[in-house]
């Protein structure tokens, strides 16, 4: 059976083979019978067209990319480099004012043994105002709520805000820190009538119920825009003439009293220490306050430079001002009153910087240079304070000086920029705002006083008082026997 199925093999693979050759040059043929109908494109002819594509999609590429830039820079602002630049030294220019300025003006006033205690005082509550500030202060300050706060949580710890957020043109975190050195100046004038017998401790817990309670309303009611109670009625101040000075006077004032005064006040001098400290101090704080006042034009612009030279003249009036009542009633002018002579101005025309002309400004800085010599000596008689460094005769009497002299030359008719200003109802605007800024701090301070004298009392002992500060409540002393 085997021999019989195989029989022959060699003829049948023959066979096999030779089909299999037949059929592969029969496909050879056919194909190369397609390839003749259809033949292939050049080598070039399929770069040209590779190249076609490939430029096509470049462009396609260009437009999404420069479409993406278009709308990029059309959402993130972009702010004026000049005011920025500007908001960005005014800045420094405010703290320059806290430290040194207004330090070594009040270190100079006290007696040594107190020096240090008065430094400390400046230095730690404006850093804490800071840090309130950025904590909640901003945000009841400048954001919407009713006439006199805004909300304390909308813009808490400065939440959504990012570094190119828009404040009216300016990066809001440099707006944020222009204004917090003015929460800090404002709340440190007021240790100056506290000085040389308030606890330390008690001076921290007042700042904080002070600056939250008094000054962070007066914000918003003058600065946060037109739902601002007093800014509702018309009231003119453009860097602080309510919101800093008449309200860190009040306060000044209203603590005082509450303090009692000093060991020895009425029955023997209480000399400044160092005249020179003061006077370095004073003229620090000329140099800071163009950033205060033309700072508060919030740009490089025409309102700035008005501020500028506003500054310059007013304070310059203020201290020919003090130093001629200073030699007519004492026969002597001193280098303390010039010195305080140029701060009056400073106060003085810090609400009407932008809106009155140079001349009304040279008036209104000998104007509050002549009253506040009576703030500091007549007045505070009559008043029967202890107003330690005079912040209420200078602040408080300056600030209400300069307020009310603002709808005076604020008028275009006097060289101010007020095109239709009715001059009367303007100073009435103004003497309303004075009279409530008088009313809110008073009672702010009253019940702040009260708590910091409830929780850690107000004065130090007689003994610490006859010792000095610097050693019983700092452990150290300025000058070393």
């Amino acid at each position: 059976m085997k021999t019989r199925l195989f029989s022959g093999w060699k003829a049948r693979a023959q066979v096999l083979c030779l089909a299999a050759l037949c059929g592969v040059m029969a496909a050879g043929a056919a194909f190369n019978a397609v390839a003749a109908q259809d033949p292939a494109p050049p080598a070039e002819a399929v770069a040209e067209e590779v190249a076609i594509e490939a430029a096509e999609t470049a462009v396609d590429a260009a437009a999404v990319a420069e479409e993406a830039a278009v709308e990029e820079a059309e959402e993130a602002p972009a702010f004026d480099s000049g005011n920025v630049a500007w908001m960005l030294t005014s800045t420094l220019l405010v703290l320059l004012m806290v430290v040194p300025g207004l330090a070594l003006f009040y270190g100079g006033m006290v007696r040594s043994k107190n020096v240090l205690s008065v430094l400390m005082q400046v230095l730690v509550v404006y850093s804490v105002v800071v840090i309130i500030w950025v904590a909640y202060g901003y945000s009841a300050a400048f954001t919407e709520g009713n006439a006199f706060f805004g909300s304390f949580t909308e813009k808490a710890f400065l939440k959504g805000i990012v570094a190119d957020t828009d404040a009216d043109g300016l990066p809001e975190f440099l707006f944020v820190v222009f204004q917090s050195t003015f929460a800090g100046i404002t709340t440190a004038l007021i240790v100056g009538s506290f000085a040389e017998r308030i606890k330390f401790a008690a001076v921290l817990l007042f700042a904080v119920l002070w600056v939250t309670f008094g000054y962070l309303p007066m914000v918003h009611m003058v600065w946060s825009g037109e739902g601002g109670f007093l800014a509702h009625k018309g009231v003119i101040d453009f860097a602080g003439g309510t919101v800093v000075h008449i309200n860190a006077g009040v306060a000044g004032l209203v603590g005082a009293y509450f303090l009692g005064k000093r060991l020895g006040y009425g029955k023997e001098a209480l000399k400044p220490h160092n005249v020179p400290f003061t006077f370095v101090g004073a003229a620090l704080l000329w140099v800071g306050w163009f950033g205060f006042n033309a700072g508060s034009a919030l740009a490089a612009d025409a309102s700035a430079s008005l501020a500028m030279i506003n500054t310059m003249v007013a304070t310059s009036a203020a201290v020919i001002g003090w130093t001629l009542v200073e030699a007519v009633t004492k026969g002597k002018p001193s280098a303390l009153g010039a010195a305080s002579g140029a701060i009056a101005g400073l106060v003085g025309i810090t609400p009407a910087a932008g809106t009155v002309g140079p001349m009304g400004a040279i008036v209104i800085g000998f104007a509050a240079g002549v009253i506040c010599v009576w703030g500091v000596n007549g007045l505070k008689r009559l008043l029967g304070a202890d107003d330690s460094l005079d912040v209420f005769g200078v602040h408080g009497i300056g600030g209400i000086v300069g307020a009310i002299l603002t709808g005076v030359f604020s008028a275009e008719s006097l060289g101010g920029t007020e095109a239709d200003l009715a001059i009367g109802a303007q100073v009435w605007v103004q003497a309303i705002s004075v009279g409530f800024t008088i009313v809110w701090c008073a009672v702010v301070t009253s019940i702040a006083i009260l708590i910091a004298k409830l929780l850690f009392g107000l004065r130090v002992s007689e003994e610490a008082e006859r010792e000095g500060l610097d050693i019983t409540s700092h452990g150290e002393s300025a000058y070393e026997a």
